[in-house]
């Protein structure tokens, strides 16, 4: 089968390529960067050099596929980011339409019912009703929890003023984390045996834990047992994220996803389900990663 990647190589799309390409499929990779074409080339798999920004570009790399995996990359140089994000998505289903794809498996997040109140996540909520206006498609919208890599972002924090926190804290275990690796096993499973129809969502988790398991979890690995999570207000997480040198835009999105899942609407459609959590990586396991990076050593995070 012939089988179209988005995402270049990144954490989650470079072990879904491999995986394909062992598997015997085809498999072309969509990528921004000319640089990433040796190493796709490397893996088996045909790189396709352009812009997920262009539709026509994606109408002709889609061609003959009989499944994709869509996501939206990083773009935090965008004036209004939600609607941006719902454009790619917008993309995506005329390329899907134009090539009569019958499979696409989409990457999108817990919170994606939200259609405002959810900052990027709301944008991701347009890029789903993008994709489910086309007909004659099976989707599958893969929603995963909130990335154990976002957490590194309190390594300067814990350095700087000792304690770690967002806009959002849990004392009870009601916080879902997710590992990028735990995300390509199950995008990899859905692809491979493209069994769903129609319209449907699958929530992927790695673990379930409070905000003050993951200061004590990490205070441990780092040996500051006292280490505390603290929950900021949404001010202060707007301007935490302005002077850690993001846009305005992306700050003010990243606040208003804070504020929705302190609230719980982040994870109410989660929790009123609550599948199994799937995920194998724990806690405690990124915690060793964690540490690894805030005693310098990131080779321990896989590069983007």
């Amino acid at each position: 089968m012939k089988y179209i990647i988005t995402g270049s190589l990144g954490h989650i799309s470079k072990p879904i390529v491999i995986a394909l390409v062992k598997a015997g499929h085809a498999v072309t990779v969509i990528t921004s960067s000319q640089d990433r074409a040796k190493e796709i080339v490397s893996l088996g798999a045909i790189p396709a050099v352009g812009s997920v920004e262009d539709k026509a570009f994606l109408t002709s790399a889609f061609s003959g596929a009989d499944a994709v995996y869509t996501m939206v990359p990083p773009a935090f140089k965008v004036e209004h980011w939600q609607e941006y994000i719902g454009q790619i998505g917008k993309n995506y289903a005329a390329a899907v339409k134009a090539n009569k794809i019958k499979y696409v498996v989409n990457l999108s997040s817990m919170g994606a019912h939200m259609a405002s109140g959810g900052g990027p996540i709301s944008g991701l909520h347009k890029a789903e009703q993008a994709l489910n206006t086309l007909t004659d498609v099976n989707i599958k919208h893969l929603r995963p929890s909130y990335f154990y890599l976002n957490l590194l972002s309190n390594v300067a924090l814990i350095k700087n003023a000792g304690i770690m926190g967002s806009n959002f804290g849990f004392s009870e275990k009601k916080f879902t984390l997710v590992h990028p690796d735990d995300i390509a096993v199950a995008a990899t499973e859905v692809l491979l045996q493209l069994n769903f129809t129609g319209h449907t969502v699958q929530y992927i988790v790695s673990d379930e834990v409070s905000t003050d398991d993951i200061a004590a979890t990490f205070g441990k690995a780092i040996n500051q047992p006292g280490l505390k999570w603290v929950t900021f207000t949404d001010e202060q997480a707007l301007q935490g994220g302005i002077q850690a040198g993001l846009t305005e835009e992306v700050s003010k999105n990243y606040a208003e996803m804070g504020n929705s899942i302190n609230s719980g609407r982040m994870a109410e459609e989660y929790w009123a389900a609550h599948p199994p959590v799937s995920g194998k990586i724990k806690l405690a396991d990124f915690a060793q990663i964690f540490a690894a990076v805030y005693n310098g050593s990131t080779a321990a995070v896989p590069a983007h």
